[in-house]
């Protein structure tokens, strides 16, 4: 199941989803159910020296993710997951959203490895 919430939660209610579900991210809707975010365990690691824990998803979320659609290649995706230019890391998860911007799916490097495409 795709690890999605309200960018409404809290940060440690969204930390508990991210354990929950083993992805190590997690989608964030607004409150039309569109992509608005995401929140990586990474993102945690570097923010965790604020006061976070206090805060909502929204204030720490990564708005505007990189996203693939349903019908993008694997090949595709993994070029984008290992796209430094515009990044300066590379990103292990892509959420796939419709054409209208609602979260449908998630792809990790881990499936693309998995799966023999790396």
């Amino acid at each position: 199941k795709v690890p999605l919430a309200p960018e409404s939660i809290t940060v440690p209610e969204a930390i508990g989803i991210i354990t929950a579900r083993g992805f190590g991210c997690i989608g964030l809707t607004d409150e039309n159910g569109l992509l608005s975010g995401i929140i990586t365990d990474g993102d945690i690691r570097r923010k965790i020296s604020g006061d976070i824990l206090g805060k909502t998803a929204k204030d720490i979320m990564t708005p505007q993710p990189k996203t693939a659609a349903p019908d993008t290649l694997v090949a595709e995706a993994m070029a984008v997951m290992n796209d430094m230019k515009n990044s300066f890391r590379r990103i292990t998860c892509l959420l796939v959203v419709d054409a209208g911007g609602k979260p449908v799916g998630l792809l990790h490097i881990h499936d693309c490895l998995r799966a023999g495409f790396a």
